[in-house]
């Protein structure tokens, strides 16, 4: 049998039969392997005893609604204690819907951003969605959802301007309720209501003329410099330069304050607070602006005490402040107020400053040193003077050119109208505003007093006194309508001369000979310039001096001398310049200047000048008003007609 083939091999019996090899090595594999798994039991066992969280703490029903109501949370769950969760890259990091940093999902701050851009990204899609459906829309279609977009918009930027505008109005109206009153009206800035009755009905028709005036000028060019009456629009002079700032506005103010137009002075100065500035303007005169707007702004804080007066006055005479940046303190007569620059007119003299213009500054910035206790404003003015009282005059004269570099005087030019006129008011006024406690301008103005007279003052051959011109050695024989202002200048100056009666009764016959310049002209207004020849006596010969302008000087020398004399032919000769303004200068929509005061049918010149409220009016009204109304001893007027508080006299 052992030859007929190989054998199994036995190693064991099992009950008694043999068991093969190969099984038995089977079996012992076997258990080999449940060994292993116990042990990897136990080990899963260990560990989770040691590693796993306790589980006492968990809220086996929060469990059941948690997977009943899986939320964005299920797969993204909020880890508690320092374990963190593994999300994509990196431990407790994910990189998922382009936020473009790791965060923290587990975090509420960044689990909260993370929300955001899946919602952000969920929106995108559908955005992409509509401009997809947009594409296969018909042309109609693409046009109306157009519109309707733009619609949108369109309300929305409505929305925000008209809750900006709500909220600038509501600035604003704080603004102009917000009045801060400094001091009370001072005394003589209301009142002088005549007793008589024809004196009584000129003022109120003078009133009237005023609200005329005022009313068209609110009416066709309101924050314009000027109106013009005939075209209904707003004017503006080149001394403005290119923009509107109001002047008749602030030129009239005080005006219409004296006049207890109560409503036209508010509007006035609610626009003064809202919209008076300065800002960007291109070169404007440096003496007009004095004059007019820090003139009339502190005229109207003097009367009423409303600081914002004082306020805008200082803003703007800091603005001019730069045309005192010269080797002899005298001022440019132009300034760029953007960027500070000073020049003066082309036409002066080789670039010469002009008297009447920096010689007109001293009333405004005293007295803005005086209510500000800033003593820039009145240092500038001092040096002004000082420089001229130590000046060489030529026969004791004041020429009306100064170079502001060289400081020597320009074209042998003396003039008390154009170019001259207010200077010598100033010397005046200043000394009269001081409490006349300014001994060194009393003394220059007399001294340039006496050197007028002397050189200038003449006597026509019917016995009419005039101040001729004086040209480099000679004299030519014209008076200028700004000249006359010099009759009242007289009569105001007698008080404290050497010779009181002397200068009163030159003052008259000044006022006589201006008279006679308006009687002669078919109009019965005087001619801007007037001649003394063989052939005419106080006419206008020229025909470019036959316009009248809405002047105020020959009204103005009424007032004084009504004033000081109490003749009551200065009151008619008022009233007849009342008559011939309403006959030939009163349109329906304002006043308006003449072209030739001596045709009977005189040509219009369209332009209602700011100073027509400011000077020519309000002396009007204060020849026809009693004393009590800004009485002498206690207030001064600027050259403009502004009015400022005497020192000590209050």
């Amino acid at each position: 049998m052992a030859a007929s083939g190989i054998l199994p091999t036995y190693q064991r019996f099992v009950n008694g039969m043999p068991v093969p090899q190969g099984r038995r090595t089977l079996r012992l594999r076997e258990k080999y392997i449940v060994g292993l798994v116990f042990v990897t039991f136990g080990i899963v066992c260990f560990g989770a005893v040691l590693f796993l969280p306790d589980l006492q703490s968990v809220n086996v029903g929060d469990v059941r609604v948690h997977l009943r109501n899986p939320g964005r949370d299920m797969f993204l769950p909020e880890i508690r204690g320092d374990h963190k969760a593994i999300v994509g890259h990196g431990e407790g990091r994910i990189f998922r819907h382009g936020l473009g940093e790791a965060v923290d999902p587990h975090r509420v701050e960044d689990k909260a951003a993370l929300f955001k851009k899946i919602e952000g990204d969920q929106q995108h899609q559908k955005v992409l969605e509509n401009f997809r459906n947009r594409l296969n829309m018909s042309k109609v279609e693409h046009e109306k959802i157009m519109n309707e977009i733009d619609r949108d918009k369109q309300d929305f930027i409505k929305k925000k301007k008209d809750e900006e505008q709500k909220k600038l109005d509501a600035e604003k109206e704080e603004q102009v309720n917000n009045v801060v009153v400094d001091h009370p009206t001072k005394e003589g800035s209301r009142g002088g209501v005549p007793l008589d009755e024809e004196t009584k009905m000129r003022r109120d028709k003078v009133i009237e003329m005023t609200k005329h005036a005022w009313d068209n000028y609110v009416k066709y060019a309101f924050g314009a410099n000027e109106l013009k009456p005939l075209s209904k629009r707003g004017h503006s002079a080149s001394i403005f330069g290119a923009t509107s700032f109001g002047a008749t506005i602030v030129d009239g103010l005080d005006t219409l304050w004296l006049m207890g137009l109560n409503e036209e002075f508010k509007k006035g100065r609610d626009w003064v607070a809202l919209s008076l500035n300065f800002e960007g303007a291109s070169d404007v005169s440096v003496f007009e602006v004095n004059i007019r707007f820090v003139g009339g702004l502190l005229a109207a804080y003097a009367l009423t005490g409303d600081q914002i007066f004082k306020n805008k006055a200082t803003i703007i005479a800091d603005k001019l402040l730069p045309a005192f940046n010269t080797p002899t303190g005298i001022p440019y007569s132009m300034i760029n107020l953007r960027t500070g620059g000073g020049r003066n007119w082309g036409w002066a003299s080789g670039g010469c400053s002009i008297l009447s213009e920096f010689g007109t500054m001293y009333l405004e910035f005293a007295y803005l040193t005086d209510i500000t206790g800033d003593p820039k404003y009145l240092q500038k003015v001092e040096k002004i003077r000082d420089f001229l009282d130590n000046m060489d005059k030529p026969n004791g004269l004041y020429p009306n050119y100064l170079n502001p570099k060289t400081g020597r005087w320009g074209q042998q030019h003396v003039s008390v109208g154009a170019l001259g006129d207010s200077f010598y008011e100033y010397l005046l006024k200043s000394w009269i505003f001081s409490g006349k406690k300014d001994h060194t301008s009393r003394k220059m103005y007399d001294t340039a007093v006496q050197a007028i007279e002397s050189r200038m003052l003449q006597t026509s051959p019917s016995g009419l006194k005039y101040i001729a011109e004086y040209k480099s050695g000679r004299l030519e024989h014209k008076m200028g309508h700004l000249a006359c202002f010099i009759g009242g200048m007289f009569a105001l100056g007698a008080e404290g001369s050497a010779n009181k009666e002397k200068y009163l009764d030159l003052g008259k016959d000044i006022a006589h000979t201006c008279h006679e310049s308006y009687t002669r002209s078919a109009t019965q207004l005087g001619p801007e310039a007037f001649r003394f020849d063989p052939n005419n006596e106080a006419k206008a010969t020229r025909p470019n001096e036959k316009y009248y302008i809405l002047r105020p000087e020959v009204i103005e020398t009424y007032f004084y001398m009504w004033r000081f004399t109490k003749d009551k032919k200065y009151r008619d000769w008022a009233w007849e310049a009342v008559q011939a303004l309403e006959k030939h200068c009163r349109t329906d929509n304002g006043y308006s200047g003449l072209k030739d005061v001596y045709s009977t049918n005189p040509t219009k010149d369209d332009v209602q000048q700011s100073f027509f409220l400011a000077e020519t009016l309000k002396y009007l009204f204060l020849i026809f008003s009693e004393d009590d109304l800004l009485p002498l001893d206690k207030w001064v007027l600027n050259t403009e007609a502004h009015p400022f508080p005497i020192k000590g006299a209050h």
